[in-house]
Order: structure tokens, then C-alpha cells, then sequence
């Protein structure tokens, strides 16, 4: 019989944890918090030293009367949420809740669900870290009074439903300052000339580089002029060639951001996604005869600290995969990337590199499969050796200038055997191989040809880049990225159009309020040492009374200015040239969560909507007699559909291209993929790309 329980957040991680410990304890899952601050008050006495007045959370009584029931049954009840600071407070409301001794060895921690990594955390038990509970106490508190003292004055001065927060607040700004720069970006005219040379039939292209022995900036066409005038009639041969070996080392395992940012590349998706199916692999999946297995480590971690036992798992696997020569000397370690970064987990990582993608793909679904397999192939390729690459630069003369060819190819791919990190702008290392030159080779021209450019603003943010920025400057921590995203697309004031950012009128107008009543909200540095703020009450260094203390006494100082100050602003609806089907009434532009739409402006007696449909200019394919337009799904995603839906089904995710297809007469739509964008027909093979603009310079994030 059963003498003790253990209270996990999950079912699948009860199921888990259960089938480890065997008989004598009952797993049981709380479903997360049971505790939190009301919905319907602040909840916090300022006054009191910010005493929270916490509640059991609707619908959580029948879950906490069962523990309470099951507690008093067993000798001993341990807590095992997950090990970080919201983990921290979970097991401190349960033992709150349930009675308990919070001061007794009653907690209990593990960074991987594997069989070894339980029975052995229950070894160890110990108390409740009221450190950890302490930074989230402050985080909760410090959130909740930005929310709930700012959100009733943009409420009131403002629009209804709108609200703020610290981290999202400064999100938003980040997004809306890339969006003035973009709008205030002034374009610089640039050229390039480039030579088509070969040897030996073999060709390949040289670029532009000096003139008379000095570097040239072409940023004219009187520019161009002069090097084609120095030029013209010579003859172009090699004048220096030089070999380097470059070292190309592997990027550190996953840490929550980097796994964020490499999933939306690589996989599309989006942060909470890569969240939500990374709490299925390391709760546990279902591997048949191996019974239910944690797949990865815990997956809210800023650290790439790997255990030395996973580090000699992983080399046993290269070496019997790849061999010796894949596996650097000694095994490879990686150095925490900011002064801020928490160091309490393991980065992520397989809980067995012997569980390789392939062995798993009867086990997991198709998402699963696919994150696991980018975990995966990080961690193996963070243990292995570097790859070697032979770059060759080879100047050439032609008259008083001189043109410079570069190559490189891979002589040891190491790593690069299993993986490679993506980038924001698609772009992947490619071999760029020359033809065998030497000095003194006399080359053949082919083309001569000067190509005019401009520079582009910065690229608006994607998901990614958002994260990776929002990590760098420190504002919030790795288990706040994806709700963030999330909510400042329910409020409304950002948009989403082709994967990017774009900030809306509403997110506009928040800001401008935010920026002039509450300056420090939105003040990166301010944002970023109050996280560092919350990690010395994590460490115990610092009181968490005091902080938030210190915040608060100039913050109220600014409600009182904002209440006084802050004047009311109507925003008026924008009325279009369509007329309600239902009521006759005029329509109006309202702002939704995926941009704008149509509603009746004789709203709330009648409540009909639209969305605004964009017409691309290609009849449609089905009936002939409607259009293709450009429409979005309840979950924001574009797709093309024809204006007589729903008399006519025409529909389709990619979209229709003007042009039909050359050979038979065909519908043919845009297809994306890392190379750009081809046009491909709807009924035969009939492939062709799509000539980009190639004035854009090289993103990075």
C-alpha cells in the first residue's frame, strides 16, 4: 500500500513519474497553480509590505479537497513541480493549501525525467527554496500593479479592454521604434561591377575592389564610369592568391531563447508552440516496451551547461557513428552568454543521445519529431569536432584596377556532419568553389557588369529576431517570451503580415501615453535591471519587500501626475463605403486582434462583421466569373479565396499568381523556400523563380 504522495502539474507527468516510483506512492497532478492574486482586485496590500492576498483559483476547489483528501492518507507528501522559480511556488501554495510544514524536506527537483534522474531526486529531498519563492512573488506583484494601476487609466482615458505590462509594454516600443525607422529610412544609392572570368572553361565571378591601389567606394555612376574608363580594353590576370584554413566551430546546445528563435526558422513555429510540444517531450512519451520516457531535459533553462555523463554518451555515439575524428580532444564546453543568465539547469538537451530521430519517429507525432530531432542534432553537434574550411582569395588586375574572386569548400565538415544554425534571413554557408589559379594566369573575359543598388531600412522584427532581441537587452526571462508574443497580439497593438511584426494604431497610441506618463515602463535599461533586481532576490542578496518598494515609490508618483494629467481620447471609427447586408447601416474600420475589419457601426443592435478582403488581381480559376482575394483564418493565417464563396470553393494557402502557366494554361502560385520564391503550376511541373529584389542587403538579427 501507498504511504506517499507526490503532486506533480501534469497528468502526463504523473503518468510518468508514477510508473518509476512503482506502488508505494501516488502521483497526483495539481494542474498547475492552485493559488493566485483575484481577478477582480489588485489583490495586494501596498501598505501592508505588499502583503499578497491570495485565493484558491476558480475551479481548482474539487482538485485541492482531492490532495487534501489524498494527503491525509499517506505518511509523507512531496512536491515535485517543475525546477525553477514558478515550479518554486507551485509546491509553496500546495503546501500552504494542503497544510503541510513548508519548512520539512518536502521538495523535490529533477531536470530530466528519466528513471535514474527521479529515484535519485528522491534521495534528496529538501525544503522549499523561499528564495526562488521570494523572485516570483515579486515578479507576480510587480506585474500586477503595472497591470492593474495602468490598464484602468487606459481604460478610461483611452479604450476599453486595453491594458499594459512591463515586459509587453517594452516590447511593443521595440517594435513601434523599428517601424520609425523603417518610415524615416533614407535610401543610399550604391554600385557594384562585377567580372565573369574564366580559365580553362572553367568560370567564375570577380568583384570590383581597388583602383589604383586604393579601396573605391562605388557610389555613383561617375564612379562606375571611372573604373570601367580604367579598364576598358585591358586585360585581367591573377596577382595573389592566398590559402587559409578556417576553423568553423558548432553552436552551444539549446537554451530556451535559442530554441525559441531556431524553431521559428527552421520549423515555423511559432514561441508558444516550441513551448507547448517541448513540455510534451520532456514530460514523457510513450516508447512501447521502454514504457514512458522524459525525451529531453527541462526546457526553461539560459544556461549551456552540459552533465559530463551526457557529454561521454555523446561521444560514445559519434565515435561508433562518425569515428575518432569527430570528436574534439577534449569534450567542449560552453561559457554562460550574459553576466545575467541563470545557471541552474543543463542546457537542453536529449536525456539519451543513443535515442537518435530516427528510432523515435514510431513513437512521436510529426511536430514532436521535428523539435526533437533540432534538439538533437544541437546537442550532437555541440560535442563534436570543428569543421575545416579552405577559403582561397585571389586578387586580379585589370589596368589600374583590381577585382578580388573568393571561394571556400569544406576539406572536414566535424559538426556540420549532423548540423548546422539557421539564420533570420534564410541564407544558408554554401561551397563557393574557383577553378585551380595561380600568379601570372591569364584570364578570359566574359561580361563586364555594373549593377546599381540602394540600402534597405533594418528588417521589421520576426518572432526570432523579437526574442533574440528581448534576450540580449535582458528584458524578461526565457518562460516570458512566448505569452508576451501572444498577448500583445490578443490587445491588439501589434500585427502580424508575412511572419513580421507591424505595429498598429492602437499599439501607437498606448505607447505614446506610456512614453509620456510612464517613461521608465518603457525604459529598456530601468526593465532590465529590475530583472537583474529579481535575480539577487533569487540568489538571496537582496529583500524582495525592498525592491519592490524601491519601484513603487516613484511609480505612484507617476499615477498620481497620469490620473491629473492624461487627457481622454475618442478614437473615432474610420466609416468605409460598405453598408451592413443586415441593417443598412454603415460599416465601419474596427482593430482586431489580426488587424482591421469591418462592423456595423449600429453596433450593439446589430452586431454584424466582415473582413476586409483584398483583391490580387487574378479571376478565379474555378468558376471564372468571381476574383481571388486575399483573406485570413480565424487564427490570423493569410489564404486566397473567391469573392462568390460560397457559391464558388475556390481556395487555396498559397497565393495565385497573375501569370498563367506557359505550357498549359494553368493557375500558378508562389511557393517560398530558402533559394527565394519560384511560381509553380497547379496541373503540370511547371516550375520557374521569381526575379527578387537583390538590392537588399544581408539581414541580421
Amino acid at each position: 500500500m501507498a504511504d506517499s504522495l507526490v503532486i506533480v502539474e501534469s497528468p502526463s507527468k504523473a503518468k510518468t513519474i508514477g510508473k518509476y516510483l512503482g506502488s508505494k506512492y501516488i502521483v497526483k497532478a495539481s494542474m498547475g497553480h492552485v493559488r493566485d492574486l483575484p481577478k477582480s482586485q489588485i489583490g495586494v496590500e501596498v501598505e501592508n509590505d505588499f502583503n499578497p492576498k491570495y485565493i484558491t483559483i476558480r475551479g481548482k476547489g474539487s482538485i485541492l479537497k482531492e490532495l487534501k483528501d489524498a494527503s491525509k492518507k499517506v505518511k509523507k507528501v512531496y512536491l515535485a513541480a517543475d525546477p525553477d522559480r514558478e515550479g518554486e511556488a507551485i509546491a509553496w501554495h500546495l503546501a500552504h493549501a494542503l497544510e503541510l510544514d513548508d519548512k520539512a524536506d518536502c521538495r523535490v527537483v529533477f531536470n530530466e525525467i528519466t528513471k535514474q534522474a527521479v529515484k535519485d531526486a528522491f534521495k534528496t529531498p529538501r525544503k522549499i527554496n523561499m528564495d526562488l519563492v521570494n523572485a516570483q512573488q515579486a515578479r507576480r506583484i510587480l506585474d500586477r500593479l503595472v497591470g492593474y494601476k495602468i490598464s484602468p487609466l487606459l481604460w478610461k482615458k483611452v479604450k476599453k479592454g486595453l491594458s499594459a505590462g512591463r515586459v509587453q509594454s517594452v516590447a511593443v516600443k521595440i517594435i513601434l521604434d523599428r517601424e520609425n525607422e523603417i518610415s524615416e529610412f533614407v535610401p543610399e544609392e550604391y554600385w557594384t561591377i562585377t567580372a565573369r572570368l574564366s580559365v580553362n572553361d572553367s568560370s567564375f565571378e570577380a568583384r570590383f575592389h581597388k583602383l589604383n591601389g586604393e579601396k573605391k567606394e562605388l557610389a555613383s555612376e561617375a564612379d562606375v564610369k571611372e573604373v570601367l574608363a580604367a579598364i576598358e580594353n585591358a586585360s585581367f590576370s591573377v596577382i595573389s592568391v592566398k590559402e587559409k584554413e578556417r576553423l568553423r566551430n558548432p553552436s552551444p546546445p539549446f537554451t530556451t531563447s535559442s530554441l525559441q528563435q531556431e524553431a521559428a526558422r527552421k520549423l515555423n513555429f511559432r514561441a508558444s508552440k516550441t513551448m507547448s510540444v517541448a513540455q510534451q517531450l520532456y514530460e514523457g512519451v510513450d516508447l512501447g516496451k521502454e514504457g514512458t520516457v522524459g525525451l529531453i531535459t527541462y526546457m526553461r533553462t539560459d544556461s549551456t551547461r552540459i552533465a559530463a555523463s551526457a557529454q561521454d554518451e555523446a561521444k560514445e555515439y559519434i565515435t561508433g557513428k562518425f569515428g575518432e575524428s569527430y570528436v574534439p580532444e577534449s569534450p567542449r564546453q560552453y561559457s554562460k552568454k550574459a553576466a545575467n543568465a541563470q545557471d541552474a539547469h543543463e542546457a537542453i538537451r536529449p536525456t539519451s543521445a543513443l535515442r537518435d530521430p530516427d528510432s523515435m519517429k514510431p513513437y512521436l507525432s510529426r511536430d514532436q519529431l521535428r523539435l526533437y530531432k533540432l534538439i538533437w542534432e544541437r546537442f550532437m553537434a555541440s560535442q563534436m569536432s570543428s569543421a575545416i574550411m579552405d577559403t582561397l582569395s585571389v586578387d586580379i588586375e585589370a589596368g589600374s584596377a583590381v577585382f578580388r574572386a573568393a571561394g571556400s569548400k569544406v576539406r572536414f565538415p566535424g559538426f556540420m556532419k549532423v548540423y548546422v544554425e539557421g539564420n533570420d534571413d534564410g541564407n544558408t554557408e554554401e561551397e563557393k568553389l574557383l577553378p585551380p589559379l595561380a600568379e601570372g594566369d591569364k584570364l578570359r573575359t566574359e561580361e563586364i557588369e555594373p549593377k546599381q543598388h540602394f540600402t534597405q531600412p533594418p528588417p521589421r522584427y520576426t518572432e526570432a529576431r523579437l526574442v533574440k532581441t528581448l534576450e540580449e537587452l535582458g528584458i524578461g526571462r526565457p518562460s516570458t517570451y512566448a505569452p508576451t508574443l501572444e498577448t500583445i497580439q490578443k490587445r491588439g497593438y501589434v500585427a502580424i503580415e508575412e511572419k513580421k511584426f507591424m505595429p498598429t494604431e492602437l499599439g501607437e497610441l498606448v505607447i505614446e501615453q506610456m512614453e509620456q506618463f510612464f517613461p521608465e515602463i518603457l525604459n529598456v535599461e530601468f526593465t532590465a535591471n529590475m530583472e537583474e533586481d529579481l535575480d539577487h532576490v533569487e540568489e538571496g542578496e537582496e529583500d524582495w519587500v525592498k525592491v519592490l518598494n524601491d519601484f513603487y515609490e516613484s511609480f505612484e508618483k507617476r499615477l498620481e501626475v497620469a490620473e491629473e494629467e492624461m487627457k481622454e481620447i475618442e478614437i473615432e471609427d474610420e466609416v468605409s463605403d460598405e453598408v451592413c447586408d443586415k441593417c443598412g447601416k454603415p460599416m465601419v474600420y474596427k482593430l482586431g486582434r489580426f488587424g482591421k475589419f469591418l462592423a456595423c457601426s449600429g453596433f450593439p443592435d446589430c452586431r454584424n462583421t466582415k473582413p476586409i478582403v483584398k483583391d490580387i488581381g487574378v479571376t478565379c480559376p474555378t468558376c471564372k466569373e468571381g476574383s481571388v482575394v486575399e483573406r485570413r483564418s480565424k487564427k490570423g493565417r493569410i489564404f486566397y479565396g473567391c469573392t462568390r464563396y460560397p457559391e464558388c470553393d475556390f481556395v487555396s494557402w498559397d497565393k495565385p499568381s497573375v501569370k498563367p502557366c506557359p505550357n498549359c494554361g494553368s493557375l500558378m502560385v508562389e511557393k517560398r523556400n530558402k533559394q527565394g520564391t519560384k511560381l509553380q503550376c497547379t496541373s503540370c511541373d511547371h516550375t520557374e523563380m521569381v526575379e527578387e529584389n537583390d538590392d537588399a542587403v544581408e539581414e541580421t538579427m
